[in-house]
């Protein structure tokens, strides 16, 4: 496994990181802790997931998984850097009180001792704001976030979906405020065909220090060959994918793509995930394994080396906005 720091931290994680959305919803416990087992033995000790995890009536399923997995001890919790997120609503369906939701320092402080209880451990590593909060200023935020860090409850912040104005009015606050630095991570949407986060949100977080996390590193799948796969009887798309498949350049775009690839022997997941770890500001892409074979192939990708040749052709297919302002102006 290789290793990198997390941004500006001194904190060193895998280029891999393993997301756990899937725990759950679609893996049960059992093949879950298989997979978690599998990661650590590969090397991956960054572990990412949210309190929301588990969706409908059964929000916090997923961190109840992992909670399980520490409880059954060989060090596990200590080999593991611990990510978690807060934002979203998190009370009973029908039983929607305010202030169980969003970055207010009343939901911090209840979200973050729940997480705790689920994940049956005594700090979260990496505290992230799942969403920005348009209602509550960062100055109640990192007030909030102060106390935890001062109660030894988490270690460093980071963001998820947050605009590059939003990263730097979040850590702008956070240098006038002193007593904390910020945050450290950013949690965002981007893949070869998804590329607006080059324009600014990637720059804001090189330019603060941050270590980009990119979530949906295949797009839903869609970079994972899904053509193939319909052609050969396989899984078929569903969801993001089937519906972007619909447009006809999108599809020429995927089919370019698999083309390529099978024309160098490569398999399409490996090469977008491989493709990822070569870009600028990047820590390492979220892989949500729904069983341990699709962990083992994530895994691939990072011996798997593209030759310039190789990514000049990627650009052409999957060209990205480019750099703001010049993405939109002269």
């Amino acid at each position: 496994m290789k290793y990198t720091q997390l941004g500006r931290t001194g904190l060193k994680v895998s280029r891999l990181v393993l997301g756990t959305m899937n725990f759950g919803p679609q893996t049960d416990e059992a093949d879950s802790h298989a997979i978690m087992d599998g990661a650590l033995d590969a090397g991956i000790n960054l572990f990412d997931t949210a309190n929301v995890y588990g969706w409908g009536e059964n929000k916090g399923r997923t961190e109840s998984i992992i909670g399980s997995w520490f409880a059954k001890g060989g060090e596990r919790r200590d080999k593991v850097v611990l990510a978690t997120k807060v934002y979203g609503h998190m009370a009973a369906s029908g039983d929607a009180w305010p202030n169980h939701d969003k970055l207010s320092a009343v939901n911090i402080r209840r979200a973050v001792d729940a997480s705790l209880k689920r994940l049956r451990t005594d700090h979260i590593d990496v505290y992230q704001f799942h969403h920005i909060d348009r209602d509550t200023s960062f100055d109640e935020i990192w007030q909030a976030i102060d106390v935890l860090v001062q109660q030894g409850k988490i270690l460093y912040a980071g963001s998820s979906n947050f605009p590059g104005y939003k990263i730097a009015q979040a850590n702008e606050t956070a240098a006038r405020r002193g007593g904390t630095i910020g945050l450290v991570s950013e949690q965002c949407l981007y893949n070869l065909a998804e590329r607006r986060a080059e324009m600014e949100v990637i720059p804001a977080a090189r330019e603060y220090g941050l270590g980009v996390i990119p979530w949906s590193p295949l797009h839903g799948g869609l970079l994972g060959g899904v053509i193939k796969k319909q052609t050969e009887g396989g899984r078929r798309a569903s969801g993001r994918s089937a519906e972007a498949l619909n447009d006809s350049a999108v599809r020429g775009q995927v089919q370019a793509y698999e083309d390529l690839l099978d024309k160098h022997g490569i398999e399409p997941g490996e090469a977008a995930l491989a493709w990822l770890l070569t870009r600028p500001g990047v820590t390492g892409p979220i892989v949500g394994p729904r069983t341990a074979q699709q962990l083992d192939s994530a895994i691939q990708a990072l011996d798997l080396e593209l030759s310039d040749e190789l990514l000049t052709s990627l650009d052409e297919i999957f060209p990205g906005p480019g750099p703001s302002p010049e993405a939109f102006a002269w």
